[in-house]
């Protein structure tokens, strides 16, 4: 069974190698991005991803939901960046068919935080848009927990890793804007608090993008009642709507319910930053109104 797996896994590589070589042979042939989801993460980007990929002048990325280019892989050239979307003669026989030119788009959760992130895609994606995804900052620092001890990037229990959080980002958000080259374990995977604090990132991806190009999603608002979540979407996206696709959740990680203390703490450490993102958002936060947790 093992060896199966290990030969499963060696082929999908394989495959995913000669695919991407093949795509940089033809980047120049190959569509760029309209959109971008850039997080946040755990906070429903892929069920996002999946629904906007059903709809008819949706192109998804070729090999994998997140490409992880402009924070993590931007050393690699834009060639290999292009050569995960879908060849422009794909995007002129949808066009045909639908009477709609189709965009193409990928999903990574990390370039709402990278330091560069936002600045590259606007220099190598000058019109592309954004859209954001945001949640309870506490339920998504207990499931952003929950995803990376299962992923085994982290070994403490959420407490600890709470207390450990300050020390283990200690300056990294600073090595990572000095170095275009270095990379950050612990800016990556161990971010509890501070991607919870969304209205730092806003204000940061404003400064760049300004609010014309940024579309933020409430999560809760996307889980429980989709349809006029979707239908904002398509609208920022300039898309035609073409009837509601099949909405699920995906990822979500069964886990134990948090301690109250905990959650009281927490709630109190975010309380400033959700004030300002209310303010800036002009209206109240599903969390803070209702008090409703996602899993």
């Amino acid at each position: 069974m093992m060896q199966r797996l290990r030969r499963s896994a060696a082929a999908k590589r394989l495959a995913q190698t000669a695919t991407t070589s093949f795509g940089r042979v033809t980047s120049g042939a190959r569509m760029t991005p309209g959109f971008l989801i850039v997080g946040g993460q755990r906070c429903g980007t892929t069920s996002m991803y999946r629904t906007l990929s059903q709809h008819p002048a949706v192109l998804k990325a070729v090999l994998h939901k997140g490409v992880h280019y402009f924070d993590t892989s931007y050393g690699k050239g834009m060639g290999w960046y292009r050569s995960h979307f879908p060849l422009e003669a794909t995007a002129t026989r949808v066009e045909r068919r639908t009477g709609t030119r189709p965009l193409t788009f990928e999903s990574s959760p990390y370039y709402m935080f990278h330091p560069l992130a936002a600045e590259r895609i606007d220099r190598d994606l000058p019109e592309v848009k954004v859209i954001v995804l945001l949640r309870d900052p506490v339920e998504r620092a207990y499931s952003a927990h929950a995803h990376e001890l299962a992923r085994g990037f982290e070994t403490e229990d959420f407490e600890t890793a709470l207390a450990l959080e300050e020390e283990r980002l200690a300056g990294e958000a600073e090595r990572l804007a000095a170095d275009p080259a270095y990379r950050s374990h612990g800016h990556q995977h161990h971010g509890y608090l501070q991607r919870g604090r969304y209205i730092e990132h806003l204000e940061r991806l404003e400064a760049v993008f300004g609010r014309d190009r940024m579309h933020v999603v409430d999560s809760h608002a996307f889980f429980t009642d989709p349809e006029p979540v979707h239908d904002a979407v398509l609208r920022f996206l300039g898309l035609p709507h073409t009837g509601y696709p099949v909405f699920e959740r995906h990822n979500a990680r069964p886990r134990s319910p948090m301690p109250e203390e905990l959650r009281a703490r927490l709630e109190e450490h975010f309380a400033p930053y959700d004030e300002r993102l209310a303010a800036w958002l002009g209206h109240s936060l599903s969390w803070r109104a209702q008090g409703v947790p996602l899993a």
